[in-house]
């Protein structure tokens, strides 16, 4: 087994841990792997691969010098909530499979919303009623007092 070092970002704070690998195996961009911070285990999405002074999509694991990931297992969804004249920021901690719905209702913080719309990590803006994705997967949430 050959031991990558790890940087695991976790809501604005960073921990360094490791990954076991075999040797021959090939890591990806967006993998997702189990990184141990001492005691601690993590869900983690792979996202940097750092070859010497490179930074790759993909690498062979006897390449790799560090993988930059951040945790999936729990997370925290930014949600804004529009209520006619302000914007009230929100936060909720969730499972990373937890599952939001364009159209649904749901209450943080006491403050009911309706979700309007999904902006994902990876760019796209979900806007159609019944389209739903997973917490991990998203940059932020928005939608009006109800």
């Amino acid at each position: 087994m050959q031991v990558i070092k790890t940087i695991v970002s976790r809501e604005g704070t960073s921990l360094t841990g490791t990954i076991e690998f075999d040797p021959e195996d090939e890591c990806f961009l967006d993998d997702h792997l189990v990184a141990e911070c001492g005691d601690e285990a993590y869900g983690v999405e792979v996202t940097a691969i750092e070859c010497g002074g490179k930074r790759l999509t993909r690498a062979k694991v006897k390449d790799i010098t560090t993988l930059w990931t951040r945790t999936i297992d729990k997370v925290v969804v930014k949600i804004s909530v529009h209520d006619g004249r302000k914007t009230i920021p929100l936060y909720r901690e969730c499972d990373g499979e937890d599952e939001f719905v364009v159209g649904e209702k749901y209450v943080v913080d006491g403050k009911r919303f309706k979700l309007s719309h999904i902006k994902l990590r990876d760019g796209p803006l979900m806007r159609k009623e019944g389209w739903k994705t997973i917490a991990y997967k998203i940059k932020r949430i928005y939608g009006f007092r109800s």
